[in-house]
């Protein structure tokens, strides 16, 4: 891999750059999560086939990873940045004025497709501009970016939704996206294009990668138990007898800021050799969360508890993720990423699709019970498959063992 410029420490503006640009990004991939409700009286889909949306924006975010996100380790990342960003505008625009369920979903699609790819192309461009002893740290703060973006994206939503309908939403966010394709023009630093590896296939990605190989199983497992409770969160709440508001719909994402939190200290410690530990307690927390979860029929009160542990959980774990397989493979930070992301895209669209059957059919309960299983699943597969020597002398041997400073 050529010599590239390493981000200092103290350049806090541009990992703010990085964290707000990726947080924009991901919102777009999210926004849909608390309009389902409008979206389906709209165009007329039935509440057992809406979930089909949110599964159109994950389709999206596979085809990305699998050709457009690996693009960062052969091309020049702030014009890659730039060009996706020109047609992700216009994809927003197309959503905004879509007429039909078929039209949606293309541009659901494209939403997705774009979104994931400018998302995880600025998490891999921080992680290559990063010194290797602060990779954790640098990922752990443009994660950070990352879950705010997605977890406002539901309040924004839910809030724009009300003011001016649904339609407005993806308006609203073109001219949020025009604003951050300008600054990241003009502030992304020019790095110079890696000498990568022969690009690699999944399946030998996956040989070649243990790390990536146990981290990836879980993170589909997470996100297949996320995807569960997100996607199909708004049909309980917008129903009798609470009846809520798109805003108040989503405002129950806030809740989960505190998670973002987590995320950020979770490559720090897994900076520090703790990944093993962090990976336990936040299964442990996952599984524990559904419980509050399916009492939201006696109260909202259980609601807000389950969502601050679910996603205190889900985003220490996804981090910690990230930095291990990062940190695995510093000559091919793009390709890791989006082969990590896979899982994470499929375990998303999986808990969506099931999500929306489930509750149709079983209730709310049913979708909780389900969550819970996938929750025990995943703590049983890091059981099986945790590594025989601690990970502290894995980050040793791929030189992040210590952060600096």
């Amino acid at each position: 891999m050529s010599m590239i410029a390493a981000l200092p420490r103290t350049t806090t503006p541009l990992l703010l750059l990085f964290a707000c640009a990726a947080g924009l990004s991901v919102a777009n991939v999210y926004y849909a999560q608390p309009l389902l409700d409008a979206l389906a009286a709209d165009l007329h889909i039935g509440t057992a086939r809406i979930g089909a949306v949110i599964a159109a924006t994950q389709l999206g975010s596979v085809i990305a990873l699998l050709w457009l996100v690996p693009l960062g380790d052969r091309h020049e990342r702030r014009r890659l940045m730039a060009l996706q960003n020109m047609a992700l505008v216009l994809a927003l625009l197309g959503v905004a004025s879509a007429g039909s369920a078929t039209a949606l979903l293309l541009g659901m699609l494209v939403v997705g497709l774009l979104g994931t790819a400018m998302t995880q192309g600025l998490i891999a461009y921080a992680a290559a501009a990063a010194h290797p002893h602060e990779r954790g740290r640098v990922v752990g703060a443009a994660q950070a970016g990352v879950v705010i973006g997605l977890l406002l994206a539901r309040v924004v939503a839910g809030g724009v939704a009300d003011l001016g309908g649904w339609r407005a939403v993806y308006g609203v966010s073109a001219g949020l996206m025009v604003l951050s394709g300008a600054v990241l023009w003009l502030r992304l630093p020019r790095l110079p294009v890696p000498v990568a590896p022969p690009r690699a296939s999944l399946l030998a990605l996956l040989r070649q990668q243990p790390v990536l190989r146990r981290r990836g199983v879980l993170g589909l497992l997470l996100f297949t138990a996320f995807g569960l409770f997100w996607s199909t969160l708004a049909l309980p709440l917008g129903a009798p007898p609470y009846a809520l508001s798109h805003t108040a719909i989503g405002a129950f994402a806030l809740v989960g800021l505190l998670g973002a939190l987590a995320a950020a200290r979770a490559g720090h410690w897994s900076d520090h050799g703790h990944a093993e530990r962090i990976s336990l307690v936040a299964l442990l927390v996952l599984l524990l969360s559904w419980a509050p979860l399916a009492a939201l029929p006696l109260h909202l009160g259980w609601l807000v508890l389950g969502v601050l542990l679910l996603d205190l959980a889900a985003q220490a774990l996804h981090v910690t993720n990230q930095s291990l397989i990062l940190a695995a493979a510093p000559d091919a930070q793009a390709q890791v990423i989006a082969a990590y992301m896979l899982f994470y895209a499929a375990g998303s669209g999986l808990g969506a699709v099931l999500g929306s059957a489930l509750y149709a059919t079983q209730g709310w309960l049913g979708v909780c019970v389900a969550g819970a299983t996938v929750s025990v699943l995943a703590l049983g597969a890091w059981a099986l498959m945790r590594p025989a020597q601690p990970s502290r002398q894995q980050g040793q041997r791929s030189g992040g063992c210590r952060p600096g400073g």
